[in-house]
């Protein structure tokens, strides 16, 4: 699989509370992993990020966002929606971010099911469910 991503940065440091969003780095280069990342039964979208960094349900936190081979960096303001621990059964460690209702979150949304198409409608290949 060919997702890139770095540490958490900000405020998300073991359980204390954030004082600001947190960022992460994201690069997807497969159209097959953003199948498996995209979140599209969340309200406004979401990914999956694969990450042994700590996060709480709520946390705030942004994603930079590379898609495929388009160069273009784009920040999502999310919220971490599902937490994947380390030693789950058959599935990879990490954290789902649902993205914030902005204009970024939906050029976002529009290109990544753009990028789908039809695959969106075949049957789940997903990190989370």
């Amino acid at each position: 699989m060919s997702t890139q991503h770095q540490g958490l940065a900000g405020g998300m440091a073991g359980n204390k509370p954030a004082t600001r969003p947190g960022v992460i780095p994201l690069s997807i280069k497969e159209k097959s992993a953003l199948l498996a990342a995209y979140m599209p039964f969340l309200e406004n979208g979401g990914l999956f990020v694969p990450t042994d960094k700590s996060a709480q349900l709520g946390d705030e936190l942004y994603i930079i966002l590379t898609l495929m081979d388009d160069a273009t960096k784009t920040a999502i303001p999310g919220r971490v929606a599902w937490v994947t621990p380390a030693g789950a059964t058959n599935r990879r460690q990490g954290i789902g971010i649902q993205f914030s209702k902005t204009d970024a979150s939906v050029v976002a949304r529009e290109k990544i099911e753009t990028l789908l198409g039809p695959a969106l409608k075949s049957p789940p290949s997903s990190y989370t469910i």
